[in-house]
């Protein structure tokens, strides 16, 4: 483990269009110890040449194939392979302001906290804003994270070296795989800080799952009672909690 640097880990799975922008983003940071790991997850476009493009240029970046198994395979593909001592899961689509690195690292020192993340913009397939800014709480305990995911995947950071690295559950394979990682998370620490300041865009398209609750209903129950061993009676509580806050998280 390198004391201070920060692996990037960004599952790919046709994202040809918006891969080269997200890369772009990352190599625009002005913090620069970092390594970034793209686990091309089976695409038959051109996203793992890009990729490979990407990473002659700068052997700061990596590639690695997999056969296609979900977002969470590969994200803990990457984790394995990760040198750093901070983790980063940055998505195919997504933007990272050039001073996201920088400015997360700093509240999480200040802080003295394993966790963070951040506001964010919320863009269309063309760069554009689509809604308003996502402002999270300032902080969050693993109770408050059960009633709504206020962890948006970009914009996350954590500090593996008290703990070591945390995996992902594969059986959600792209589906609140990412949620389930961060209760994991907050078992471990008292609570999560949220910079104020806007760190990423978040790119929402017609098939984005997380605006699609309908269609995570039941991965989400899932969360509660296999994930969280939660009784029914619970598990049908914060799954309430849950689709009210995405009702309100995603009004314009």
């Amino acid at each position: 483990m390198i004391d201070t640097k920060v692996s990037i880990i960004t599952p790919v799975y046709n994202g040809e269009r918006f891969l080269p922008l997200t890369i772009q983003s990352v190599l625009a940071q002005t913090y620069t110890d970092w390594e970034m790991i793209i686990v091309n997850d089976g695409s038959s476009d051109k996203s793992e040449l890009i990729a490979l493009s990407f990473s002659e240029h700068d052997p700061r970046i990596k590639v690695v194939s997999q056969k296609n198994a979900g977002s969470a395979a590969a994200r803990n593909n990457g984790i394995r392979r990760a040198e750093g001592r901070y983790i980063a899961l940055l998505d195919a689509d997504d933007l990272w302001e050039p001073d996201f690195l920088k400015l997360q690292l700093q509240l999480m020192h200040e802080k003295n906290t394993i966790l963070v993340y951040g506001a964010h913009r919320r863009i269309d397939a063309d760069g554009n804003e689509t809604m308003r800014p996502f402002y999270p709480p300032e902080s969050i305990t693993y109770k408050d994270l059960l009633r709504s995911c206020y962890i948006t995947c970009l914009t996350a950071l954590y500090d593996t070296k008290p703990f070591g690295k945390v995996y992902l559950r594969e059986e959600f394979r792209s589906l609140r795989d990412d949620h389930v990682l961060w209760l994991e998370i907050l078992k471990k620490t008292d609570r999560a800080y949220g910079n104020q300041q806007i760190v990423g865009s978040y790119r929402i398209l017609g098939s984005s799952v997380s605006r699609n609750k309908r269609k995570v209903i039941r991965p989400q129950y899932l969360v509660y009672r296999k994930a969280e061993k939660l009784s029914v009676v619970k598990s049908l509580y914060y799954l309430c909690c849950w689709a009210l806050n995405g009702f309100l998280k995603y009004r314009k």
